[in-house]
């Protein structure tokens, strides 16, 4: 049984289960494979004749072997993936991949509707309760409200920065009741991760049992692994290495794509294209890592992260240690990184700049997070050659949750899914609280009494 380990050594090693509902680790580190299980590239080559649900099913049972049924696992992927995941020519040998069609029209549906299934299956063999704390700086809140709405034996409490989410990413969780609680945060998405973090390792706390949806649980990351080898099923030859360009805030998609490297995916290039948002870029150049505090507004809000959590795991993969704080213990290998990983900051002028060529030359429309990676593949290929490689731009929201951006660029609005707009029509219900963690605890404890 594959064993996962925490990215600060301190806690016992424990299985995907344990690893799953536990959320963090106890010594606050992330759980992260002991090993990587490898796809032979015969096992790869055949996901090109397959759906994606069963190529999901193939990725995911190297993980669920001993801990779920593979029937059991083949009818969680066929009911979680029933949804298109269109990929779109740009121009020749290069893609948009639009991970927003599922229900709340975000990447994140990808990994909160496995992990529901998982969790539900989990606490009703064992006849648990437990209640997932979740920070969002977009569209995770969303995609975990919907995944887990009405799961039996799970209580969610979504944390927000008020002042930075758009309206309809907020409707698409404060407008769902019953086990959801969602909670508006006068702070940064950062307050919101480290409140969340904390209220784990807190000792008052220990009697609420308590998980994560965040992609500091590796739940997230497993699933988001899969798109990646579905990407480069349907544009590149057999054995043939793809450049994928990820727009990146908490490094959790991003974390997918090397998951699915170490799996055996080629992988040409990593591009981590980040907004204001720079600690990553310069720590790649320089070798210094220095979070930025408070994180800076940009237009692509869900990627508003000053200090990514996957750091943490990306620095492990590469030989390294980071402790939850930022603190680098012992350097990963940066020459191996800058090798495999390229990594810009987009600006705001050129995010907007961004959505409105890719609208005028090819008729595809972007929004912020996507136009993100557009300009970072653009940036990738000013210093290294394309060369005739295959390669994948990452469009990770409907361009309908950013109606006011879109429209100041390209004249008018998108349309908007139908699921989105029937949120937008439903009354709201949040609570509301400062960044002050002894407040949020009392808030907790309160809920939990309450429950």
């Amino acid at each position: 049984m594959l064993l996962f380990r925490s990215t600060n050594g301190q806690s016992p090693a424990v299985n995907l289960r344990e690893a799953l509902l536990l959320g963090l680790a106890p010594d606050r580190g992330l759980y992260f494979p002991d090993t990587f299980p490898k796809l032979t590239p015969e096992e790869i080559a055949a996901f090109a004749r397959l759906p994606y649900h069963e190529i999901a099913f193939r990725v995911l049972s190297k993980f669920t072997e001993g801990i779920i049924p593979r029937d059991v696992l083949a009818a969680m992927c066929h009911a979680a993936y029933n949804f298109p995941v269109p990929l779109e020519i740009i121009h020749v040998r290069v893609f948009l991949m639009r991970l927003d069609q599922g229900p709340t029209a975000s990447f994140k549906d990808f990994a909160a509707q496995m992990m529901a299934r998982m969790f539900g299956r989990f606490l009703k063999e064992d006849n648990r309760q437990v209640t997932i704390l979740t920070a969002t700086s977009g569209d995770t809140g969303a995609a975990v409200a919907h995944a887990f709405h009405k799961i039996p034996g799970v209580r969610v409490i979504v944390l927000f920065p008020a002042a930075e989410v758009s309206e309809s990413q907020r409707k698409l969780m404060t407008t769902l009741k019953d086990n959801v609680r969602t909670v508006a945060i006068d702070g940064k998405f950062d307050d919101c991760q480290a409140m969340v973090k904390r209220a784990f390792a807190d000792p008052a706390l220990a009697h609420i049992p308590l998980s994560s949806a965040n992609s500091i649980n590796i739940g997230r990351l497993l699933p988001q692994s899969v798109y990646y080898f579905y990407a480069a099923s349907r544009v590149a030859q057999a054995g043939e290495p793809v450049v994928f360009s990820i727009p990146s805030g908490n490094f959790g998609d991003m974390m997918g794509a090397v998951v699915a490297r170490e799996m055996g995916l080629p992988v040409k290039k990593i591009i981590a294209s980040v907004n204001d948002n720079d600690a990553f870029p310069k720590f790649l150049a320089t070798g210094h890592y220095e979070k930025i505090s408070p994180s800076r507004n940009s237009l692509s809000n869900a990627m508003n992260v000053g200090h990514p959590s996957n750091l943490a795991r990306l620095v492990a993969v590469y030989g390294g240690q980071m402790d939850e704080t930022g603190k680098i213990n012992k350097l990963p290998d940066l020459a191996a990184m800058r090798r495999d990983i390229f990594s810009t900051s987009i600006s705001d002028e050129c995010t907007v700049a961004g959505v409105r060529e890719v609208w005028n030359n090819f008729q595809l429309l972007l929004e912020p997070h996507g136009s993100v990676a557009w300009q970072g593949f653009q940036d990738w290929t000013a210093v290294e050659p394309l060369g005739n490689s295959p390669a994948v731009i990452i469009e990770t929201a409907n361009p309908a949750k950013f109606p006011g951006e879109v429209e100041k660029v390209v004249g008018w609005a998108p349309d908007v899914p139908a699921n989105m707009q029937a949120s937008l029509q439903l009354p709201e219900s949040f609570d509301r609280l400062g960044a002050d963690y002894e407040k949020f605890r009392a808030y907790l404890l309160q809920q939990h009494t309450a429950a």
